[in-house]
Formats: C-alpha cells, sequence, structure tokens
C-alpha cells in the first residue's frame, strides 16, 4: 500500500496532508479550484503529484469513488470550503453506500474567526456526519499527517466508506511538522465455526445459488470466490462490481435466469452486498439464507438468515472452498438453470436485433457489444436505459462494470468516466446514459477534453423520465413532471466543449457511429433517439 513510511516531514499544511496520502498510496486528487484548499494545490504542483479539476465538486468526488472502487485504494477529493463540501455530498453518500474508500478534504473558514461571518463559514461536520465513516476538523497543522492517516485508516477498514477532514484556513496555511506513515488496516478473521456451518449447509443443498455483490472485487475475492464455486459446484449471479467475477464462459456463470434460480433454490448464498431493494430485501420464500459479509455491521437486520460469516471476504470463502465433507451432487440443478439461461439468451438476441422504425434500447447494447473490448470499463448513469445495459451487456473481467449502486445518484457519469480514465489510460471506457442522467453533469465534457481524457458516451435518449413516466401512469393513468424536450441534440454540447459527437434515429446507422466514436481519441458522444414507449420490465420494489 505505501509510497513511503516513517518519514519525518515539515512545511505547510498542503504539504504534510499530501506527504501523508503518498505515504497510502494515493497517486492523484480531484478538486474544484477554491482558495480555502491553496496550500494543497501548491503542495501538489511542486511535487508534480496529478490534480485534475472538474466544473462541479459532485463530479470530483465521483471520480476519487471510481478510483477508490476500481484500484482497491484511497480515492482522494480535495473542495473549498462552504458549497464546495454540500456540492459534493451526494458524491460522499454514494461512496458510503457503495463501500468505497473516499477521502474528502475540505476547506474551512478560519477558526480563529468563527462566528464572524469569513466567507463560506459553515460547520460541515454535522452534514457529512451521517454518511461518513470518519469526520473531523483539524485544529492544528502539527496534526494534519496523523490525521489523514486515522481518516484513511477509517476509510479502508472493512466495511470500506469514506472519511472526511476539515482543514481550517489557518491551519492548512501554516507551517508544522508530522510523520509520514503508511495507514494500519487489521485484516478481521472469520469464525471458523460459522464458515464451517455455511459450507456444510451448501453442500447439502439441493439447489444452492450464489449471489456476489461490490464487496467481493473490493476485498480482492474475486478468486476466492470462483475456487468456492467451483469446490461446491454452486451456480453464481452477480451485481454491482460483483460482475465479472466469474467469466461469461464459465459453466457456473449465471446472468439471465435469475428469477428461476431463486424461486427454485433452497439455499440462497449473499456475498457482499446488502439485503435490500435490489434482492426482494432477502425475502427468498422457503430458501434458507447464507449471508456472507466484511463486517459484523453489514450483517442483515430486518430478515432471519440462517449463518452469517463476517470478515474477510477471501478467508470466508477460501474457506467454503477447502469444505471437506459429504455434500450433494448439484449437476442436474447446473443444467435446469442453464436450460432457463440458454432459453433467455434466444429471447434477449432477438431483441438486441429488433428493427425498428424507432430504435430500441435493447438493439443499442446490440450493436454496441459488438465493439466494446472484453475489457471495456462501462458505466451506467440513468434509469430505464441503463437498467438494459444490466440486462444486455455481461462484462468479462472483474472490475469493469461501475454503476451508482443501491444509493441510484444520477450524475455519476463524467466523474466515474474521469475516474475511469486515470486508472485505465489504454482500455476503452464507455459511459451510458440516459437524457435525463445526461443534465447533471454533461458540461464536465469540458474537464475531459481539456486535460485530454477520451471517453465515449452512449446516450439513450427518449425524451422523458421513463424511471418515473411509465410507473407513474401505470399508477394514476397520468404521469406529470416527466417530460423533456424530445430530440435534444446532446451531441452537439460535447461538440461546443470541444469533443466530437453525432445524433442517430435509424438503427442502420448505429454500427458506424459507434466504431467513429471508439476510434475518435476525444470524448465523443453518440445521442441515440430512441423509443419512449419501450419500458423496462422492472420486478424491484422501492420499499
Amino acid at each position: 500500500m505505501a509510497e513511503t513510511s516513517d518519514i519525518a516531514i515539515s512545511g505547510h499544511g498542503g504539504q504534510l496532508a499530501l506527504a501523508a496520502l503518498q505515504a497510502a498510496g494515493v497517486r492523484e486528487m480531484f478538486t474544484l479550484s477554491g482558495g480555502h484548499v491553496f496550500p494543497v494545490y501548491d503542495a501538489a504542483h511542486q511535487a508534480g503529484f496529478p490534480l485534475y479539476d472538474v466544473r462541479h465538486e459532485q463530479t470530483a468526488v465521483f471520480a476519487a469513488e471510481a478510483v477508490a472502487k476500481l484500484q482497491r485504494r484511497p480515492g482522494v477529493a480535495v473542495l473549498t470550503a462552504g458549497p464546495g463540501v454540500t456540492n459534493g455530498v451526494s458524491g460522499l453518500t454514494s461512496a458510503f453506500f457503495n463501500a468505497a474508500p473516499v477521502l474528502v478534504l475540505g476547506g474551512r473558514a478560519p477558526q480563529f474567526r468563527w462566528g464572524s461571518g469569513s466567507l463560506q463559514e459553515i460547520d460541515h461536520l454535522p452534514i457529512v456526519a451521517p454518511v461518513t465513516k470518519h469526520a473531523a476538523t483539524v485544529t492544528s497543522t502539527d496534526d494534519i499527517t496523523a490525521a489523514v492517516t486515522t481518516a484513511l485508516e477509517h476509510a479502508l477498514t472493512p466495511h470500506r466508506g469514506p472519511s472526511f477532514l476539515d482543514l481550517p484556513l489557518e491551519v492548512v496555511f501554516s507551517t508544522g511538522d508530522g510523520k509520514a506513515v503508511a495507514p494500519r488496516i487489521d485484516v478481521l478473521e472469520p469464525d471458523p465455526d460459522l464458515v464451517e456451518q455455511a459450507a456444510r449447509l451448501i453442500a447439502a443443498a439441493q439447489r444452492p445459488v450464489i449471489i456476489a455483490g461490490s464487496d467481493v472485487y473490493g476485498g480482492d475475492a474475486t478468486e476466492a470466490l470462483r475456487a468456492a464455486a467451483e469446490a461446491l459446484t454452486v451456480p453464481v449471479f452477480a451485481n454491482g462490481m460483483g460482475r465479472g467475477s466469474l467469466p461469461p464462459s464459465h459453466p457456473l456463470a449465471f446472468a439471465k435466469s435469475r428469477r428461476k434460480a431463486l424461486d427454485g433454490a433452497d439455499v440462497v448464498v449473499v456475498v457482499g452486498t446488502p439485503l435490500d431493494f435490489r434482492l426482494g430485501f432477502g425475502d427468498f420464500g422457503a430458501a434458507q439464507v447464507v449471508h456472507v459479509v466484511d463486517a459484523p455491521s453489514q450483517r442483515a437486520q430486518h430478515v432471519s438468515v440462517a449463518v452469517s460469516p463476517a470478515g474477510d471476504l477471501r478467508a470466508v470463502l477460501t474457506g467454503l472452498a477447502e469444505y471437506a465433507g459429504e455434500r450433494v451432487d448439484h449437476g442436474d440443478w447446473v443444467a435446469t438453470l442453464r436450460a432457463a439461461e440458454q432459453a433467455q439468451a434466444a429471447k434477449h438476441e432477438l431483441e438486441m436485433q429488433a428493427d425498428t422504425d424507432l430504435i430500441k434500447p435493447a438493439r443499442v447494447y446490440g450493436e454496441l457489444r459488438k465493439v466494446l473490448a472484453a475489457d471495456a470499463v462501462t458505466i451506467g448513469d440513468g434509469g430505464d436505459f441503463v437498467s438494459y445495459a444490466g440486462r444486455y451487456l455481461e462484462p468479462s473481467v472483474p472490475g469493469s462494470w461501475l454503476d451508482p449502486g443501491p444509493y441510484g445518484c444520477l450524475g455519476t457519469g463524467m466523474g466515474y468516466a474521469m475516474g475511469a480514465r486515470v486508472t485505465y489510460p489504454d482500455r476503452q471506457i464507455c459511459v451510458l446514459m440516459g437524457d435525463g442522467a445526461a443534465g447533471f453533469s454533461l458540461m464536465d465534457v469540458e474537464s475531459l477534453v481539456r486535460q485530454q481524457l477520451s471517453v465515449v458516451m452512449v446516450v439513450g435518449n427518449n425524451g422523458i423520465w421513463g424511471l418515473e413516466k411509465h410507473p407513474m401512469r401505470a399508477m394514476y393513468g397520468y404521469d406529470v413532471a416527466a417530460d423533456l424536450q424530445p430530440g435534444l441534440r446532446y451531441d452537439e454540447v460535447v461538440k461546443a466543449l470541444g469533443g466530437g459527437g453525432e445524433t442517430v434515429a435509424k438503427a442502420a446507422d448505429l454500427p458506424a457511429a459507434l466504431d467513429r466514436a471508439f476510434s475518435a481519441g476525444v470524448p465523443y458522444l453518440v445521442n441515440v433517439i430512441t423509443d419512449p414507449d419501450d419500458a423496462y420490465p422492472r420486478s424491484a420494489n422501492l420499499a
């Protein structure tokens, strides 16, 4: 983790903070310029430390979140005081729900004049405390390095999540001393008896199923997951960044038959993801539930589970793989699901070839999958249009799928794209956006253009808030506040900001447009006019 450790450092507050960040392996920071944090910029500039700036603070935090999730290390955003911090709260909350080890360094009005009405004077801590693992104000320059290290330890300790540090004006501008040390992260070993109970239950089941979530990737447990699935012959489904843990060609990898699997399972093993609305709140009928979590705090409290091992996910999954007791042959169950998977795949193939006057989202993904490389990073930022991505696109490698997660925050796209491009300079980065989501962050294309960070954006433009319009009409017979201006030229916005793009209204024009996008070498938006009457068949309940 550490690039430097136990190094004494003297300097202004920005230099002390940077030394602690570097000791933790941080290699960049994201920001929107603000005078309260100038010393942090000065430290980065003097050290040649990469600094990426944006047009809205939420983008900076989303970019840090993407780095944190993709690289399994701290991502850092630096925000100026007052509105700089409050603009970043949605990003902090997203990181909180997604267990992303993000650190936000916030500027703060001076302590010595507190209460006198300094510019942007507000106490940030009560605002950010509910959506962070750790939030504190540094009151002495000499305390900065230790405070940064402590904040990073909180962020990196499972269950991972964001931390926040306030740096008052006089503290960060003053000089002091500190020691840059690597954060210490203790590994929580799971209870071996609970692991054996879980293994025995899975091995004795007639129809077990594994659902793997984002913490499997975040905990670097994808290989252990594969070993456990293979040892116990259990079909694996995935959500979030768990997708790609098993490649689509793996005989135990499933994606399209989840409903049949959950309806028929007698044991459901949920690994590294909460029993939330995406999983029917853990109600799997008569099936027994094994909930494997990376920390005791993540054990479900709202539903009864048979057993819930907590701790390092690699250790838990390795323990499952090494189970030596008797086991039931699951071959017939796997074959049953494979037949259902193939039948659904055949249906999806027809949907992705649909040649209609108004383009269906399925057709967009049918063409997109032909040009996406196996290691492309796919980013979802939207409602209905992105829901279709989850149905039709299957990541081939771990850590190649980013979506807003259970918090469901729109506007993540440009920040995630920036973080992904910084992480992978040579891989395809493709952002999938609804036209509603495009309104949240498209101005930050300018940040991508200016800093030569090329990405491809595909907008499903149906001129409505589809996730709201269709359900509201079904419930009330009418809808309000659910329409956007049809046919808007989002590609022209990107062109005006220095990128490229085009609008596609005919399905036959999609392949050439996508080829141009991926070969452009600049941020490029393909604005696809899609059918507003096409509604994603949703089964999850909000509550």
